[in-house]
């Protein structure tokens, strides 16, 4: 996959600056989906993170925009009234992730409240909202219904759906909620461009990962077999090995890259081709080995950034484990881009 130099993509994302329609991005991370608006010619003007380490990474490759840095429960946005064509947020998915507890309202993470205070307070033209597609269980359907009940009374026609990252070019495995909600027209979603029976093939993670050389500084987390394997049909399914990092198959995505990677829930690559043949060995029937995986690495922070497809050669701030968890909240800016052209093109 082509990656631009981040001087060129600051250089690019300026110049969209100067005649974009505005945006301010909350709960904006590291910044994946402003990079990705950026690049369909909006115009990133305001943003606002608790992340003291995220915001530094953001102002990297938005210098123009207005960054602040805190809760955003105490701040206040009506600077932004009648001035800003697109709000958005990554609203912390934290309570409805089925990687945790799923509290919905009665988690303190629970970022909507002040979402839907920013939109009462900057009357924006339109809004995007990314979360987890567990907002969509069966046990939150009533807070979803409740979000956006707000939503609709605030003056929006909203409309949702899930997207596959695959399906828009994305090297990776991942499936995200979008929320729209417009003025007039409701908001049509872009039709997916890669997969089975469109023009283009998924991008493999071997497109921008490589067996043989590591990009960035090494990843020390050792890979070693599960005492318990869970089995599935694919050898790079299931869990045949330590923590929650599963095998990366070269030729197809790559698994998710999740929040919590860094250690042992970050992908690996089987540089030695073990993993096939291990799996089996477990399929006829052979015991679970133990030790360490022959010829296995985890994936650098920079390959994980790759693999979101964050401009090569951006630089993250804060510590190694605030560094990866930056890039697996992030929404994979060639995804927001999909978005961001179609939102651009019916406004």
């Amino acid at each position: 996959m082509a990656q631009m130099t981040l001087t060129r993509r600051v250089e690019i994302d300026l110049a969209l600056s100067a005649r974009g329609v505005p945006i301010v991005d909350l709960f904006a991370g590291a910044g994946g989906l402003s990079l990705g608006l950026a690049r369909a010619g909006f115009a990133v003007v305001g943003a606002a993170d608790w992340d003291s380490a995220a915001c530094e990474t953001f102002a990297s490759h938005h210098p123009e925009a207005n960054l602040a840095v805190g809760d955003i429960g105490g701040m206040s946005f009506t600077r932004y009234r009648g001035t800003v064509g697109l709000l958005v947020g990554g609203v912390p998915c934290q309570p409805f992730s089925t990687g945790g507890k799923r509290l919905a309202a009665k988690d303190p993470r629970d970022g909507f409240p002040y979402f839907l205070r920013a939109v009462q307070e900057i009357q924006p033209g339109a809004f995007l909202i990314e979360n987890v597609p567990g907002l969509l269980r069966v046990e939150k359907r009533s807070y979803f219904a409740a979000v956006v009940k707000a939503l609709r009374a605030a003056g929006f026609k909203v409309v949702w759906e899930v997207l596959s990252a695959p399906d828009f070019g994305v090297p990776q495995k991942r499936h995200r909620l979008f929320i729209v909600g417009t003025r007039d027209k409701p908001f049509e979603f872009p039709a997916p461009t890669h997969g089975p029976g469109k023009t283009q093939s998924w991008v493999p993670s071997g497109q921008v990962l490589s067996a043989t050389c590591i990009v960035g500084k090494p990843n020390s987390s050792i890979v070693t077999y599960a005492k318990k394997p869970d089995l599935r049909p694919n050898p790079y399914d299931g869990h045949l090995f330590n923590g929650g990092g599963r095998p990366i198959d070269l030729a197809a995505p790559s698994p998710t890259i999740l929040a919590t990677a860094g250690g042992n829930k970050t992908p690996f690559i089987d540089t030695e081709g073990v993993v096939p043949e291990y799996h089996d060995h477990l399929m006829n029937g052979g015991k679970p080995l133990s030790g360490v995986l022959p010829g296995a690495r985890r994936i650098t922070l920079q390959e994980a950034a790759l693999l979101q497809t964050f401009p090569r050669g951006i630089s993250f701030a804060g510590t190694r484990s605030s560094q990866y968890t930056q890039v697996g909240n992030a929404v994979p800016p060639l995804l927001a881009e999909s978005i961001g052209r179609a939102l651009a093109s019916q406004l």
